[in-house]
């Protein structure tokens, strides 16, 4: 499966919401798995929009040929847009989907991990921060993705905020120290985001 991960600046909020709804047309798309996303809890009009695709060339052929015409509803309403693709190493918890009908929020982590640390980094996430995650109340379903260039996604889906709240009160101190996360980690960014309803496809 291929994630994409898209991180823009709304600068017309109505604009780019009613932009957003036109994705609606995404699910008679070949390939297609699901989309949603919402705005950042923390940096003002920053919103998240995570889609996924059975495959690259799925996707590949999606942007050739509809893309352009389903983004034109948002052309003006937003700056910096980032793009990530990402393919999906494993879940974090089991049987992942990409529904975010039952989720509040999702926490995302950008990783880019030192060179020749990748496997002991990804040992860790399977060992240390993915049984810590599966059992934490609150904590629905995830994924952990790799890019090229030794990036990585770690994404989860919460029933609620103050779940995700309590869990990196608790637990995320003492559980970077055990996977040696310093040691393997070279630049780290993460952001909650609050999902939109209206956004999921």
């Amino acid at each position: 499966m291929l994630v994409k991960w898209i991180r823009c600046t709304v600068t017309d909020r109505r604009g780019f919401e009613r932009g957003q709804r036109k994705w609606a047309g995404l699910p008679g798309e070949p390939g297609f798995r699901g989309q949603g996303g919402g705005w950042s809890r923390g940096r003002q009009g920053v919103a998240h929009v995570f889609a996924f695709w059975e495959s690259r060339s799925f996707y590949d052929s999606f942007m050739a040929r509809s893309h352009d015409r389903l983004a034109a509803a948002q052309h003006g309403t937003f700056t910096n847009p980032r793009v990530t693709l990402f393919d999906h190493r494993f879940d974090v918890k089991t049987g992942f989907e990409p529904r975010f009908t039952d989720a509040d929020v999702v926490r995302v982590a950008h990783c880019r991990v030192r060179e020749g640390r990748v496997d002991h980094f990804a040992l860790m996430q399977e060992k240390v921060w993915n049984p810590a995650m599966a059992g934490s109340p609150g904590m629905l379903r995830g994924l952990f993705g790799e890019a090229p260039g030794r990036e990585f996604l770690v994404l989860s889906m919460w029933h609620a905020a103050a779940e995700h709240g309590k869990y990196r009160q608790e637990r995320v101190e003492r559980l970077t120290l055990r996977a040696q996360t310093e040691a393997d980690v070279e630049a780290l960014t993460g952001d909650v985001v609050d999902l939109e309803p209206s956004w999921t496809v």
